[in-house]
Formats: structure tokens, C-alpha cells, sequence
């Protein structure tokens, strides 16, 4: 589930002038999603042309950039071939004392969060990911799983987190069909490209990591990299992050003949027609942001600005509505309210409930890309040019 659903007092108004402890540019480009630790603010960003990649910290308490460090440079990056992405798009991942930052195949690497040097550095996991990188590294225990979804090879990776070596890597099975008539690949691969973050659950004791792909989402076996399950469907380059709970995986295909579909999860091999609990088509499924799961309802927010509500056990709409504005980031869950952070700098805010209530809106002067983050009772926002602190001040909320 995104979010931070236990916090409470959050702000519900601000704009540039209400609510802002600080404000802070930060050099650009970078879409990756702000991860807080103690007095610390960590994220990605890299030069508009793809060759130098670098870390920051921000300080939460003033707002200042603690760190900046340069990680990795590269020569002849790919381009982008679109108009959304960027070249630090993937968000870090946090635990006491490292912080883990990736670029795709540019390179990833552990810092030490006093320093901000690093600890270990990657730069030999191939993958040309022909519009940029997007999948998110994620810890578990030991591990550092890596998703490289790219036009010419698609696997996953485990890497131990003390020393940055590979543990296990897997390619995926997909049997692809994006030949024409001639036998010659479509669009250079382009419908092989992914951009999913993965989550971890246990089942029966046994922990299973899920990445959707395009075609075929995957589940394996966290220590070993085996492959437990595969679900089918006809999305190409799925970017939302799944969500679980009780026994089921809620996976959105991507784009192209999207779905979004309920699989039980203690299946073997395929599952598509077993262990599939139901399939829902409907027209307003995001690409980019990730469905929201909270007491039995799934809230999706399209990239086109209408909120839908289900039932998660039966896949039946509860209600849909518009909000206004487009959205790539993903909306979090805090004190029974949804921020929808949209390209535009608006943020909606929403009860998590069975009908549509606008609890409040607010703008800022450049959009998002990035999901909000959290720290105390604070909102860190990051907008395209600037990294915000907003917190409720005397009097206000």
C-alpha cells in the first residue's frame, strides 16, 4: 500500500505562501520519489543529457542540501525517445545507515548516509532501456532487488546489500509475439520495456518477490531468483506498482489492452485462468500511477485525473469521478486521505471512502513527477524544480 496510512495531522491547505517551513531548489533532473530517514531527506537526479548522475541529501530540519554527490557518468547515454521520462526516475531505498540509489543500467550504488560516499558501486547490469530507466530498487533482508524490463533483455536481480554482489539474476520467460509478418521485431522492442516497481509477501512461510513485466508479470522465490508463478495479459510496459493483501495481488498490465487483474498468489507456474479471481477492463486504468488499497477498496487514479473506486473482492465499481488534471505520480495514503499530485502542481485530496469527497485542493507553481513523502507531520513535496517542507503551522491545518 502507498503511503503512510498510521500518520495523522497532516497539512490539508498550503500553497507557496501558507504552510511552507522551507523550500529549496534542486538541480535538475530528477523524478525519483524523496525517501526520509531521521534528519534526512534523500533523492536522485541527473543532467537533462543523461551523463552525470548524482544523490542529494536535503536536511529536514532547514531545508539545505547536505550532500551532493557525483556517482556515475556516462559517455553516450541512450535517449530518451519520449517526453516524460528522465534519467533519474527510479526513487532510492532507505534502511539505517545506506541508502541505495539507481539509474538502470547507468549504475546503482550504496552510500553511507553520514558521508554520502560510497559504500559499493554497479555498473556492469546491461540493459538498454530505449526511453529511459524506471523501476524502483527495493531491500529485503540482504537483498537489493533490481527490475531491468529493457528492448533487449528482461531480468531480475538480487544483490546483497553489505557488499553489492549478485546473489541470483533471472530472465524472464515471456514468450513474445511482437514479430510482424516478416519475422522482424516491432518497434525495436519497444513493447518488451517495463517500468514496475516489485513488492515482497510471504505465502505459507515462504517469501515470493512479484515484477510485472510486459506481457507476463512474475513471481519468484527471494532467495533463490526461481520462478513460483506467471500471470499473462496483453499490457505492454506496465509501470504501477502492485499492491497486496490477504492472499491476493492486484497487477495493472501497463498500456495497450490494459487490465488490472486479482490473483491469488499460492499458485505454480501459469496461473492465468487457476488462480485469477477477476479481471477488470475498464477504460480509466492508469499507466503510471499505482492503485491504493485500503479496508477492502482499491483506488485508482488515471493519468487523466478520474479516481476509481472498487470493490477489491469482487472487481464491481464502487464509483468513479473526475479530479482534474493529468498524473504520473503515485497518490499516498495518510490519515484516511488520498494526495493525488498532479503535472499541473496541483494536489487533490480525498476521503479513502465509498463515495467521492474532495477534502481540499492545493497548487504549487511546478508539477509533480514524484509521489509525496512523509516525515513526522510534515509533507515533503517535490515538485519538478524545487523540494518543499510543509508542515502545519500555529493555528492552521
Amino acid at each position: 500500500m502507498a503511503g503512510a496510512g498510521d500518520t495523522v495531522g497532516l497539512p490539508t491547505h498550503w500553497s507557496e505562501t501558507e504552510n511552507v517551513v522551507w523550500k529549496v531548489e534542486i538541480p535538475p533532473f530528477g523524478w525519483s520519489t524523496p525517501v526520509v530517514q531521521g534528519n534526512d531527506i534523500w533523492l536522485t537526479t541527473a543532467t537533462e543529457d543523461g551523463r552525470d548522475f548524482f544523490a542529494i541529501c536535503v536536511d529536514v530540519g532547514t531545508g539545505k542540501i547536505r550532500i551532493n554527490e557525483k556517482l556515475f557518468h556516462c559517455d553516450n547515454p541512450e535517449p530518451l525517445n519520449n517526453g516524460v521520462n528522465c534519467y533519474a526516475s527510479p526513487s532510492p531505498v532507505i534502511e539505517p545507515g545506506r541508502v541505495y540509489v539507481h539509474f538502470g543500467s547507468y549504475g546503482t550504488a550504496c552510500l553511507d548516509t553520514a558521508t554520502g560516499k560510497p559504500v559499493w558501486k554497479r555498473e556492469d547490469l546491461p540493459c538498454r532501456h530505449f526511453r529511459g530507466p524506471g523501476s524502483s530498487p527495493i531491500v529485503f533482508k540482504n537483498l537489493l532487488f533490481l527490475t531491468f524490463d529493457g528492448v533487449d533483455q528482461q531480468y531480475l536481480a538480487a544483490l546483497d546489500t553489505k557488499t553489492g554482489e549478485t546473489v541470483w539474476r533471472t530472465d524472464r520467460s515471456t514468450k513474445w509475439t511482437d514479430y510482424d509478418e516478416q519475422g522482424n521485431l516491432i518497434r525495436e522492442g519497444d513493447f518488451r520495456k517495463g517500468y514496475s516497481t516489485p513488492i515482497v509477501f510471504d505465502v505459507n512461510g515462504k517469501s515470493q518477490v512479484l515484477s510485472p513485466g510486459s506481457a507476463c508479470a512474475f513471481a519468484y522465490d527471494t532467495a533463490t531468483g526461481k520462478e513460483l508463478w506467471a500471470l499473462r495479459y496483453d499490457g505492454y510496459t506496465p509501470a504501477a506498482r502492485p499492491v497486496y493483501a490477504d492472499g491476493v495481488a492486484y497487477i495493472i498490465s501497463g498500456r495497450g489492452k490494459a487490465s488490472l487483474s486479482a490473483v491469488r498468489v499460492d499458485g505454480n507456474g501459469d496461473v492465468t485462468e487457476s488462480h485469477r479471481a477477476w479481471k477488470y477492463e475498464g477504460p480509466e486504468l492508469p499507466t503510471e500511477p499505482s492503485p491504493v488499497l485500503v479496508d477492502g477498496l482499491l483506488f485508482l487514479l488515471s493519468n487523466n485525473g478520474t479516481v476509481t473506486c472498487l470493490d477489491a473482492a469482487k472487481g464491481e465499481v464502487i464509483w468513479t469521478d473526475r479530479i482534474g488534471g493529468n498524473y504520473v505520480a503515485s497518490p499516498i495514503l495518510a490519515d484516511g486521505m488520498l494526495y493525488c499530485c498532479s503535472t499541473q502542481g496541483k494536489t487533490t485530496l480525498i476521503k479513502a471512502g465509498r463515495a467521492l469527497e474532495v477534502v481540499a485542493t492545493n497548487s504549487l507553481d511546478e508539477g509533480f513527477m514524484a509521489s509525496p513523502a512523509v516525515a513526522g507531520g510534515a509533507l515533503i513535496l517535490r515538485t519538478k524544480t524545487h523540494l518543499y517542507r510543509i508542515e502545519n503551522q500555529a493555528g492552521e491545518s
